[in-house]
């Protein structure tokens, strides 16, 4: 080794700027085992800390992107479109969109991840579906999204396996919100599956990493010159998650969710409105501009269009089952949680709003999510919400119930979960959606 990993981690805690060879050599000694775990450590928080340059940030992209290899679809017809998102409490829209987009005649090739701090991930909502395998080698990989049009893998150890211990790393050393470091992940990733486009639903809120608009379009703006300087199609959507996303934040709960959805079920909630209509939507709107960008649709209305019919039709249905069956999921077990318990407003009111962060620690503390990359996940863990921003309640009204298999860890969750809510006399309008769309 050229650097002194402990000269590189003291040039950028003093706030220097490092070279692409210096990112380029710390990065690849640390997949390959030369560099250990507290130095990375270290890195990455004077990273969290001192920030880094454009340039440093396309240096750790690439860095990240060829300590691996780059899936070749060039065997598959079509335009290769994904999405990410930047993670939120209850986003469950991958499940969905997916098999929109792909019914729809657009192949989508997915390399998703595991929940990281508060947030959910796709995989651990996919093997709460029993059999359920996410872990196929490439080859496999790319002969599934050119027969059905779709697959959803975690990283092989092809794929950015820099990333992939960087990723976990993060996760257990509250650096997880730096700017660079998420932008570096989520494009190396995205760059690695040699797809033609790419959607980005841009969080924020109390739920997200970004916690203003101002942040997010930052951080959506990154990513998107990151994408664009590799030739992809970008578009970027920023979206609300100041309160949970649909009626269920837990693995085989959201997996119910998105199967009523498609399957055009609605779950009038005591405020006399769909609980799954947010995650409906935000679903939609992503898959048409998923569309859009594949060329399906000339316009963002057309592409919505076109999304609706898919999934009102039934064919996204049939797509999500066929998906299931080639990753060896059993769609008929999913697993339902054996204890529920009731959480109920202390006093009448508005909700003004969520402390949406504390409500997927809450998820931890239940284990729907995890402290710490060893731990396991109860797929049956979760949380449902009876109400949402806006809302009047009155005292004794259920405001989330908490569901899983374990009534001691449930207990456990109450305090962090009252915490999380703000209510008051106050009556407040209810929050959009989608706040803005950048392409």
């Amino acid at each position: 080794m050229s650097f002194l990993p402990a000269e590189i981690i003291k040039k950028k805690r003093n706030g220097g700027e490092l070279t692409s060879d210096e990112i380029q050599e710390f990065i690849l000694g640390y997949a390959r085992g030369s560099i250990p775990d507290y130095q990375m450590s270290a890195l990455l928080m004077a990273i969290f800390f001192k920030g880094m340059t454009k340039e440093e940030t396309l240096g750790l992209t690439k860095a990240m992107l060829h300590s691996g290899e780059v899936v070749d679809f060039s065997s598959v017809k079509g335009f290769k479109v994904d999405k990410h998102s930047t993670g939120g409490v209850g986003d469950k829209t991958s499940l969905i969109l997916g098999p929109i987009v792909a019914a729809a005649g657009a192949p989508v090739p997915m390399i998703s991840g595991r929940g990281l701090g508060h947030t959910g991930g796709t995989l651990d909502k996919l093997e709460a579906i029993p059999g359920f395998n996410t872990q196929k080698p490439l080859d496999e990989f790319i002969e599934l999204v050119r027969k059905n049009n779709i697959c959803f893998i975690g990283q092989t150890k092809e794929i950015c396996p820099a990333d992939k211990k960087i990723y976990a790393l993060r996760d257990v050393t509250a650096t997880v919100e730096s700017l660079p470091l998420i932008c570096a992940s989520i494009m190396s990733k995205k760059l690695a599956e040699g797809i033609d486009g790419l959607v980005l639903d841009v969080k924020y809120g109390s739920g997200a990493f970004m916690k203003t608009p101002a942040l997010a379009e930052e951080l959506a703006v990154n990513l998107m010159n990151i994408a664009k300087g590799y030739g992809k199609k970008v578009t970027a959507l920023l979206t609300n998650m100041d309160q949970p996303l649909g009626r269920y934040a837990g693995n085989s709960l959201e997996v119910d969710e998105c199967v009523a959805i498609m399957k055009n079920e609605k779950f009038i909630g005591p405020h006399g409105y769909d609980l799954y209509e947010d995650t409906r939507e935000l679903s939609l709107r992503l898959s048409a501009h998923m569309l859009l960008l594949a060329g399906i649709g000339k316009t963002e209305e057309e592409s919505y269009k076109i999304a609706l019919e898919t999934l009102t039709s039934g064919k996204a249905l049939k797509k999500f089952e066929e998906l299931c069956t080639i990753h060896g999921g059993d769609l008929r077990n999913v697993p339902k949680p054996k204890f529920s318990l009731k959480i109920t407003a202390e006093k009448s009111g508005f909700i003004q709003g969520f402390h949406t962060e504390s409500i997927g620690v809450a998820g931890i503390l239940i284990k729907a999510g995890r402290a710490q990359t060893t731990d396991i996940i109860a797929p049956t863990a979760g949380i449902e919400f009876h109400a949402k921003v806006g809302d009047e309640v009155k005292s004794g009204d259920t405001l989330f119930t908490l569901h899983g298999d374990d009534m001691d860890l449930l207990n456990s969750a109450i305090p962090m979960l009252k915490s999380a809510i703000n209510i008051s006399l106050q009556k407040v309008s209810k929050p959009s959606l989608i706040l803005k769309v950048l392409g």
